[in-house]
Protein backbone atom coordinates (compact mmCIF):
# COMPACT_ATOMS: atom_id res chain seq x y z
CA UNK A 1 0.00 0.00 0.00
CA UNK A 2 2.76 2.39 1.11
CA UNK A 3 4.46 2.02 -2.11
CA UNK A 4 1.28 2.81 -4.39
CA UNK A 5 0.96 5.71 -2.09
CA UNK A 6 4.60 7.13 -3.29
CA UNK A 7 3.83 5.89 -7.06
CA UNK A 8 0.39 7.95 -6.76
CA UNK A 9 2.67 10.93 -4.97
CA UNK A 10 5.65 11.03 -7.82
CA UNK A 11 2.49 10.97 -10.21
CA UNK A 12 1.32 14.09 -8.71
CA UNK A 13 4.45 15.79 -8.71
CA UNK A 14 5.27 14.58 -12.36
CA UNK A 15 1.46 16.40 -13.80
CA UNK A 16 2.38 19.38 -11.83
CA UNK A 17 5.36 19.99 -13.37
CA UNK A 18 3.27 19.30 -16.75
CA UNK A 19 0.64 21.74 -15.38
CA UNK A 20 3.69 24.56 -14.50
CA UNK A 21 5.26 23.67 -18.07
CA UNK A 22 1.38 24.78 -19.60
CA UNK A 23 1.46 27.61 -17.35
CA UNK A 24 4.29 29.78 -18.49
CA UNK A 25 2.32 30.79 -21.50
CA UNK A 26 -0.91 32.07 -19.66
CA UNK A 27 -1.46 35.76 -18.64
CA UNK A 28 0.12 37.69 -17.13
CA UNK A 29 -2.93 39.94 -18.79
CA UNK A 30 -5.73 38.82 -20.96
CA UNK A 31 -8.19 40.59 -23.75
CA UNK A 32 -11.80 40.78 -24.02
CA UNK A 33 -12.14 37.11 -25.19
CA UNK A 34 -10.14 36.01 -22.40
CA UNK A 35 -7.11 35.18 -24.45
CA UNK A 36 -3.41 35.56 -22.26
CA UNK A 37 -1.32 38.26 -23.79
CA UNK A 38 0.80 39.84 -24.92
CA UNK A 39 2.37 37.68 -27.82
CA UNK A 40 0.43 34.74 -27.20
CA UNK A 41 1.00 32.36 -30.44
CA UNK A 42 4.68 33.36 -29.84
CA UNK A 43 5.38 32.76 -26.90
CA UNK A 44 3.39 29.28 -27.06
CA UNK A 45 5.47 28.09 -29.68
CA UNK A 46 8.94 29.77 -28.81
CA UNK A 47 9.00 28.79 -25.52
CA UNK A 48 7.53 25.37 -25.74
CA UNK A 49 4.63 25.27 -23.70
CA UNK A 50 1.70 25.25 -25.84
CA UNK A 51 -1.32 23.22 -25.40
CA UNK A 52 -4.76 22.45 -27.16
CA UNK A 53 -6.73 23.17 -23.90
CA UNK A 54 -5.62 27.03 -23.66
CA UNK A 55 -5.48 27.37 -27.82
CA UNK A 56 -8.91 25.70 -28.38
CA UNK A 57 -10.28 28.45 -25.65
CA UNK A 58 -11.33 30.53 -28.53
CA UNK A 59 -12.81 29.22 -31.43
CA UNK A 60 -15.23 26.73 -30.29
CA UNK A 61 -18.00 28.93 -28.12
CA UNK A 62 -16.00 27.54 -25.01
CA UNK A 63 -15.18 30.67 -24.15
CA UNK A 64 -19.10 31.35 -24.13
CA UNK A 65 -19.65 28.06 -21.99
CA UNK A 66 -22.08 26.95 -24.88
CA UNK A 67 -22.97 23.27 -24.16
CA UNK A 68 -21.59 21.13 -26.53
CA UNK A 69 -23.02 19.71 -29.90
CA UNK A 70 -26.72 20.32 -29.10
CA UNK A 71 -27.16 23.67 -31.08
CA UNK A 72 -23.81 23.74 -33.60
CA UNK A 73 -22.65 22.19 -36.79
CA UNK A 74 -20.15 22.14 -39.29
CA UNK A 75 -19.73 24.80 -42.34
CA UNK A 76 -18.83 23.69 -45.88
CA UNK A 77 -14.75 24.92 -44.99
CA UNK A 78 -14.88 22.54 -42.44
CA UNK A 79 -15.22 24.95 -39.44
CA UNK A 80 -17.31 23.82 -36.63
CA UNK A 81 -19.62 26.33 -34.64
CA UNK A 82 -22.18 26.53 -32.18
CA UNK A 83 -20.09 24.43 -29.79
CA UNK A 84 -19.18 21.66 -31.53
CA UNK A 85 -15.70 20.40 -30.48
CA UNK A 86 -13.70 17.92 -32.73
CA UNK A 87 -13.86 15.09 -29.97
CA UNK A 88 -16.28 12.45 -29.46
CA UNK A 89 -19.12 13.35 -26.58
CA UNK A 90 -17.90 12.27 -23.44
CA UNK A 91 -14.50 14.58 -24.42
CA UNK A 92 -17.08 17.36 -25.13
CA UNK A 93 -18.45 17.36 -21.82
CA UNK A 94 -15.23 17.92 -19.85
CA UNK A 95 -14.16 20.54 -21.43
CA UNK A 96 -17.37 22.20 -21.10
CA UNK A 97 -17.14 21.14 -17.53
CA UNK A 98 -14.04 23.06 -17.57
CA UNK A 99 -15.10 26.59 -18.79
CA UNK A 100 -17.95 26.65 -16.79
CA UNK A 101 -17.06 29.21 -14.02
CA UNK A 102 -14.04 30.27 -15.42
CA UNK A 103 -13.32 33.08 -18.20
CA UNK A 104 -9.59 33.31 -19.21
CA UNK A 105 -7.92 30.80 -20.96
CA UNK A 106 -5.96 30.02 -17.86
CA UNK A 107 -8.63 29.15 -15.97
CA UNK A 108 -9.82 26.75 -18.47
CA UNK A 109 -6.53 25.22 -18.38
CA UNK A 110 -6.42 25.51 -14.37
CA UNK A 111 -9.96 23.95 -14.46
CA UNK A 112 -9.09 21.47 -16.86
CA UNK A 113 -6.07 19.97 -15.80
CA UNK A 114 -7.70 20.03 -12.01
CA UNK A 115 -10.63 17.42 -13.87
CA UNK A 116 -8.40 15.55 -15.61
CA UNK A 117 -5.84 15.32 -12.34
CA UNK A 118 -7.64 12.49 -10.49
CA UNK A 119 -7.41 10.01 -14.24
CA UNK A 120 -3.99 10.21 -13.98
CA UNK A 121 -3.14 9.50 -10.68
CA UNK A 122 -5.96 6.02 -11.14
CA UNK A 123 -4.04 5.14 -13.86
CA UNK A 124 -0.78 5.29 -11.36
CA UNK A 125 -3.09 3.04 -8.97
CA UNK A 126 -4.25 0.40 -11.05
CA UNK A 127 -0.66 0.09 -13.24
CA UNK A 128 1.20 -0.25 -9.87
CA UNK A 129 -1.44 -2.90 -8.83
CA UNK A 130 -0.62 -4.48 -12.43
CA UNK A 131 2.64 -4.52 -12.84
CA UNK A 132 4.53 -3.45 -9.53
CA UNK A 133 7.75 -0.94 -10.17
CA UNK A 134 7.48 -0.60 -13.59
CA UNK A 135 4.64 1.55 -13.02
CA UNK A 136 7.53 4.52 -12.53
CA UNK A 137 7.63 4.56 -15.97
CA UNK A 138 4.04 6.46 -15.81
CA UNK A 139 4.86 8.32 -12.93
CA UNK A 140 7.86 9.61 -13.80
CA UNK A 141 7.48 9.51 -17.64
CA UNK A 142 8.75 12.18 -19.76
CA UNK A 143 5.21 12.35 -21.90
CA UNK A 144 3.63 13.00 -18.30
CA UNK A 145 5.02 16.39 -18.17
CA UNK A 146 4.54 17.23 -21.92
CA UNK A 147 1.40 15.75 -22.30
CA UNK A 148 -0.67 15.76 -19.40
CA UNK A 149 -2.55 18.59 -19.71
CA UNK A 150 -1.62 19.38 -23.89
CA UNK A 151 -5.36 17.91 -24.69
CA UNK A 152 -7.93 15.54 -22.64
CA UNK A 153 -6.78 12.57 -22.96
CA UNK A 154 -5.69 11.08 -19.24
CA UNK A 155 -9.68 10.14 -19.17
CA UNK A 156 -9.67 8.13 -22.36
CA UNK A 157 -6.30 6.22 -21.17
CA UNK A 158 -7.94 5.66 -17.80
CA UNK A 159 -10.87 3.66 -19.03
CA UNK A 160 -7.99 1.87 -20.84
CA UNK A 161 -6.10 0.74 -18.25
CA UNK A 162 -9.13 0.18 -15.62
CA UNK A 163 -10.39 -2.58 -18.22
CA UNK A 164 -6.99 -4.14 -18.10
CA UNK A 165 -7.39 -4.06 -14.10
CA UNK A 166 -10.83 -5.81 -13.77
CA UNK A 167 -9.88 -8.34 -16.58
CA UNK A 168 -6.98 -9.62 -14.49
CA UNK A 169 -6.89 -8.24 -11.15
CA UNK A 170 -11.18 -8.97 -10.15
CA UNK A 171 -10.40 -12.71 -10.27
CA UNK A 172 -12.98 -13.54 -7.48
CA UNK A 173 -15.30 -12.76 -10.43
CA UNK A 174 -15.64 -14.86 -13.31
CA UNK A 175 -13.59 -14.14 -16.22
CA UNK A 176 -16.91 -13.20 -18.81
CA UNK A 177 -18.02 -10.99 -16.55
CA UNK A 178 -14.67 -9.30 -15.83
CA UNK A 179 -14.61 -8.96 -19.44
CA UNK A 180 -18.22 -7.58 -20.15
CA UNK A 181 -17.15 -4.71 -17.46
CA UNK A 182 -13.89 -4.34 -19.33
CA UNK A 183 -15.90 -3.95 -22.71
CA UNK A 184 -18.13 -1.54 -21.09
CA UNK A 185 -14.69 0.28 -19.42
CA UNK A 186 -13.67 0.39 -23.20
CA UNK A 187 -16.61 1.57 -24.53
CA UNK A 188 -16.69 4.75 -21.97
CA UNK A 189 -13.16 5.15 -23.35
CA UNK A 190 -14.40 5.41 -27.16
CA UNK A 191 -16.96 7.92 -26.47
CA UNK A 192 -14.04 9.80 -24.64
CA UNK A 193 -11.14 9.42 -27.48
CA UNK A 194 -11.97 6.80 -29.68
CA UNK A 195 -8.64 4.75 -29.48
CA UNK A 196 -9.89 2.63 -26.88
CA UNK A 197 -12.27 0.81 -28.64
CA UNK A 198 -9.41 -0.93 -30.35
CA UNK A 199 -9.43 -2.87 -27.63
CA UNK A 200 -12.56 -4.50 -28.00
CA UNK A 201 -11.80 -6.89 -30.64
CA UNK A 202 -8.51 -8.89 -28.83
CA UNK A 203 -10.69 -9.00 -25.57
CA UNK A 204 -13.18 -10.78 -26.89
CA UNK A 205 -10.67 -12.80 -28.25
CA UNK A 206 -9.06 -13.48 -25.23
CA UNK A 207 -12.48 -14.24 -23.98
CA UNK A 208 -13.22 -16.69 -26.95
CA UNK A 209 -10.28 -18.82 -26.13
CA UNK A 210 -10.53 -19.09 -22.28
CA UNK A 211 -13.05 -21.80 -22.13
CA UNK A 212 -12.02 -25.72 -21.18
CA UNK A 213 -12.95 -27.81 -24.49
CA UNK A 214 -14.76 -25.48 -26.66
CA UNK A 215 -15.07 -21.42 -27.85
CA UNK A 216 -16.91 -19.02 -25.57
CA UNK A 217 -18.58 -17.64 -28.65
CA UNK A 218 -21.38 -16.56 -26.98
CA UNK A 219 -19.18 -14.59 -24.08
CA UNK A 220 -17.02 -13.03 -26.92
CA UNK A 221 -20.10 -11.62 -28.85
CA UNK A 222 -21.61 -10.27 -25.34
CA UNK A 223 -18.22 -8.51 -25.46
CA UNK A 224 -18.53 -6.85 -28.53
CA UNK A 225 -22.34 -5.90 -27.95
CA UNK A 226 -21.77 -4.79 -24.61
CA UNK A 227 -19.10 -2.58 -26.04
CA UNK A 228 -21.40 -1.18 -28.85
CA UNK A 229 -24.34 -0.65 -26.42
CA UNK A 230 -22.45 1.29 -24.40
CA UNK A 231 -21.13 3.68 -27.20
CA UNK A 232 -24.26 3.77 -28.34
CA UNK A 233 -26.16 4.71 -24.98
CA UNK A 234 -22.97 7.86 -24.48
CA UNK A 235 -23.71 9.03 -27.71
CA UNK A 236 -27.70 8.73 -28.00
CA UNK A 237 -28.49 11.66 -25.42
CA UNK A 238 -26.47 14.35 -27.68
CA UNK A 239 -27.58 12.88 -31.14
CA UNK A 240 -30.99 13.51 -30.44
CA UNK A 241 -30.47 16.52 -28.94
CA UNK A 242 -28.73 17.81 -31.55
CA UNK A 243 -27.39 15.25 -34.49
CA UNK A 244 -26.22 17.82 -36.87
CA UNK A 245 -23.65 19.14 -34.09
CA UNK A 246 -23.25 15.35 -33.20
CA UNK A 247 -22.14 14.30 -36.19
CA UNK A 248 -19.95 17.28 -36.98
CA UNK A 249 -17.33 16.22 -34.56
CA UNK A 250 -17.21 13.26 -36.62
CA UNK A 251 -17.51 14.55 -39.77
CA UNK A 252 -14.41 16.94 -39.16
CA UNK A 253 -12.28 14.67 -38.33
CA UNK A 254 -13.45 12.16 -41.21
CA UNK A 255 -13.22 15.51 -43.84
CA UNK A 256 -9.69 16.78 -41.93
CA UNK A 257 -7.06 17.23 -44.31
CA UNK A 258 -3.82 15.76 -43.98
CA UNK A 259 -1.44 18.76 -43.17
CA UNK A 260 0.90 20.64 -40.79
CA UNK A 261 -1.58 20.22 -37.90
CA UNK A 262 -1.82 16.51 -38.52
CA UNK A 263 1.91 15.76 -37.63
CA UNK A 264 1.95 12.25 -39.19
CA UNK A 265 4.44 10.22 -41.98
CA UNK A 266 2.00 11.34 -44.43
CA UNK A 267 2.55 15.19 -44.04
CA UNK A 268 6.15 14.56 -43.72
CA UNK A 269 6.55 12.57 -46.38
CA UNK A 270 4.10 13.89 -48.78
CA UNK A 271 4.52 17.91 -48.13
CA UNK A 272 4.72 18.93 -51.64
CA UNK A 273 1.38 16.67 -52.52
CA UNK A 274 -0.52 17.79 -49.61
CA UNK A 275 -2.18 20.97 -51.58
CA UNK A 276 -3.99 18.72 -53.48
CA UNK A 277 -7.29 17.53 -53.67
CA UNK A 278 -6.26 14.12 -55.85
CA UNK A 279 -3.80 13.01 -52.59
CA UNK A 280 -6.58 14.11 -50.08
CA UNK A 281 -8.67 11.99 -51.73
CA UNK A 282 -6.48 8.94 -52.02
CA UNK A 283 -4.98 9.15 -48.49
CA UNK A 284 -8.56 9.09 -47.48
CA UNK A 285 -8.81 5.70 -48.41
CA UNK A 286 -5.24 4.12 -47.79
CA UNK A 287 -4.53 5.52 -44.68
CA UNK A 288 -7.96 3.89 -42.95
CA UNK A 289 -7.53 0.46 -44.97
CA UNK A 290 -3.59 0.38 -43.71
CA UNK A 291 -4.48 0.88 -40.35
CA UNK A 292 -7.50 -1.81 -40.66
CA UNK A 293 -4.60 -4.41 -42.14
CA UNK A 294 -2.04 -3.53 -39.21
CA UNK A 295 -5.08 -4.72 -37.33
CA UNK A 296 -5.96 -7.58 -38.88
CA UNK A 297 -2.65 -8.80 -38.88
CA UNK A 298 -1.79 -8.16 -35.02
CA UNK A 299 -5.34 -10.12 -34.19
CA UNK A 300 -3.98 -12.96 -36.90
CA UNK A 301 -0.24 -12.92 -35.15
CA UNK A 302 -1.79 -13.23 -31.72
CA UNK A 303 -4.06 -16.42 -32.60
CA UNK A 304 -0.66 -18.07 -33.98
CA UNK A 305 0.61 -17.43 -30.38
CA UNK A 306 -2.21 -18.56 -28.55
CA UNK A 307 -2.10 -21.74 -30.83
CA UNK A 308 1.34 -22.11 -29.22
CA UNK A 309 0.82 -21.17 -26.01
CA UNK A 310 -2.84 -22.23 -25.63
CA UNK A 311 -3.98 -18.10 -23.87
CA UNK A 312 -4.48 -15.15 -26.66
CA UNK A 313 -2.34 -12.53 -25.84
CA UNK A 314 -4.89 -9.71 -25.82
CA UNK A 315 -2.78 -6.79 -24.46
CA UNK A 316 0.09 -7.44 -26.39
CA UNK A 317 -2.13 -7.24 -29.13
CA UNK A 318 -3.84 -4.54 -27.87
CA UNK A 319 -0.39 -2.73 -27.80
CA UNK A 320 0.54 -3.39 -31.18
CA UNK A 321 -2.96 -2.32 -33.17
CA UNK A 322 -1.86 1.11 -31.09
CA UNK A 323 1.22 1.17 -32.89
CA UNK A 324 -0.54 0.19 -36.68
CA UNK A 325 -2.83 3.27 -35.48
CA UNK A 326 -0.24 5.80 -34.28
CA UNK A 327 1.58 5.13 -37.27
CA UNK A 328 -0.88 4.78 -40.38
CA UNK A 329 -3.45 7.44 -39.75
CA UNK A 330 -3.80 10.78 -40.79
CA UNK A 331 -3.33 12.49 -37.50
CA UNK A 332 -0.63 12.28 -35.16
CA UNK A 333 -0.83 14.86 -32.41
CA UNK A 334 2.19 14.94 -29.92
CA UNK A 335 -0.33 13.57 -26.99
CA UNK A 336 -1.19 10.30 -28.03
CA UNK A 337 2.07 9.14 -26.61
CA UNK A 338 0.24 9.27 -23.60
CA UNK A 339 -1.64 6.17 -24.98
CA UNK A 340 1.36 4.57 -25.86
CA UNK A 341 2.70 4.71 -22.29
CA UNK A 342 0.96 2.34 -20.19
CA UNK A 343 1.39 -0.38 -22.79
CA UNK A 344 5.27 -0.21 -21.87
CA UNK A 345 4.17 -0.96 -18.20
CA UNK A 346 1.63 -3.83 -18.81
CA UNK A 347 3.80 -5.39 -21.44
CA UNK A 348 7.78 -6.24 -20.86
CA UNK A 349 9.31 -4.97 -24.28
CA UNK A 350 13.23 -4.46 -23.76
CA UNK A 351 14.19 -0.91 -22.18
CA UNK A 352 16.20 -0.10 -25.40
CA UNK A 353 12.99 -0.13 -27.17
CA UNK A 354 10.91 2.19 -24.26
CA UNK A 355 14.30 4.94 -23.71
CA UNK A 356 14.49 4.92 -27.89
CA UNK A 357 10.70 6.16 -27.90
CA UNK A 358 10.43 8.42 -25.37
CA UNK A 359 13.70 10.19 -26.65
CA UNK A 360 12.23 10.20 -30.30
CA UNK A 361 8.97 11.76 -29.08
CA UNK A 362 10.71 14.33 -26.49
CA UNK A 363 12.63 15.62 -30.05
CA UNK A 364 9.41 15.93 -31.83
CA UNK A 365 7.32 17.15 -28.82
CA UNK A 366 9.68 19.78 -28.14
CA UNK A 367 11.24 20.91 -31.84
CA UNK A 368 7.96 20.80 -33.39
CA UNK A 369 7.28 24.12 -31.64
CA UNK A 370 10.64 25.22 -31.91
CA UNK A 371 10.22 24.52 -35.98
CA UNK A 372 6.74 26.52 -35.82
CA UNK A 373 8.19 29.57 -33.95
CA UNK A 374 11.03 30.24 -36.82
CA UNK A 375 8.45 29.21 -38.88
CA UNK A 376 6.63 32.21 -37.96
CA UNK A 377 9.09 34.42 -37.14
CA UNK A 378 10.70 34.33 -40.50
CA UNK A 379 13.61 32.61 -39.45
CA UNK A 380 15.69 29.85 -41.49
CA UNK A 381 14.02 26.61 -40.47
CA UNK A 382 15.08 24.10 -43.38
CA UNK A 383 17.18 20.69 -42.43
CA UNK A 384 20.45 22.44 -43.42
CA UNK A 385 19.58 25.51 -41.36
CA UNK A 386 20.27 24.21 -37.62
CA UNK A 387 19.37 21.56 -35.52
CA UNK A 388 15.40 22.03 -35.02
CA UNK A 389 14.59 20.72 -37.99
CA UNK A 390 16.94 17.96 -37.73
CA UNK A 391 15.59 17.03 -34.48
CA UNK A 392 12.24 17.13 -35.79
CA UNK A 393 12.79 14.89 -38.72
CA UNK A 394 14.70 12.70 -35.94
CA UNK A 395 11.94 12.58 -34.11
CA UNK A 396 9.52 12.50 -36.96
CA UNK A 397 11.06 9.66 -38.79
CA UNK A 398 12.42 8.06 -35.59
CA UNK A 399 9.48 7.17 -33.70
CA UNK A 400 7.69 6.03 -37.07
CA UNK A 401 10.47 3.02 -37.27
CA UNK A 402 10.45 2.36 -33.76
CA UNK A 403 6.49 1.79 -33.78
CA UNK A 404 7.40 -0.76 -36.55
CA UNK A 405 9.72 -2.19 -34.38
CA UNK A 406 7.40 -2.15 -31.48
CA UNK A 407 4.76 -3.79 -33.25
CA UNK A 408 6.55 -6.67 -33.99
CA UNK A 409 8.23 -6.58 -29.83
CA UNK A 410 4.75 -6.05 -28.00
CA UNK A 411 3.59 -9.62 -30.14
CA UNK A 412 6.27 -11.32 -28.96
CA UNK A 413 6.62 -9.78 -25.18
CA UNK A 414 5.65 -11.97 -22.15
CA UNK A 415 3.02 -9.35 -19.92
CA UNK A 416 3.89 -8.71 -16.01
CA UNK A 417 0.16 -10.72 -15.70
CA UNK A 418 1.06 -13.52 -17.78
CA UNK A 419 1.53 -15.62 -14.40
CA UNK A 420 -1.98 -15.10 -13.00
CA UNK A 421 -3.13 -15.50 -16.80
CA UNK A 422 -1.93 -19.11 -16.85
CA UNK A 423 -3.15 -19.80 -13.31
CA UNK A 424 -6.09 -18.52 -14.34
CA UNK A 425 -6.30 -20.64 -17.72
CA UNK A 426 -5.93 -23.46 -15.55
CA UNK A 427 -8.63 -23.24 -13.37
CA UNK A 428 -11.17 -22.23 -15.84
CA UNK A 429 -9.97 -25.60 -18.00
CA UNK A 430 -10.29 -28.00 -14.87
CA UNK A 431 -13.47 -26.17 -13.79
Amino acid sequence: MAGLVALCLLTAATMFLGYANKLRCTGPEFNEWGRSEPAYQERSYGEVCYSDIQNLWIGRDIDRHTFPYVHGGIDEDGSLYGGVVEYPVLSGLVIWLGALFVETDAGFLAASALLMAPFGLAVAWWLGRLSGWRALLWALGPPLVLYAFHNWDLPAVACSVAAVFVVHRWTSVPLRRRALLGAVLLGVGFAFKIYPGLFVIPLALHVLTSGSRRFDVKGALQVVGVAAVTVLVANLPFALAGFRGWLASFQFQSDRRIDLSTNSIWYWGFRAYTGSDEFQAVMGVVSPVLMLLSFALACRLGWRRYVRTGRYPWIQVSAAMLCGFLLLHKVHSPQYTLWLLPFFVLVSVRWEWIAAYLLADAAMGISIFRWLYLSMEGEPSGIHDGFTAQALMIGVWGRAALLVGLFAAFLAARSPVDDDERAEVRELRTA
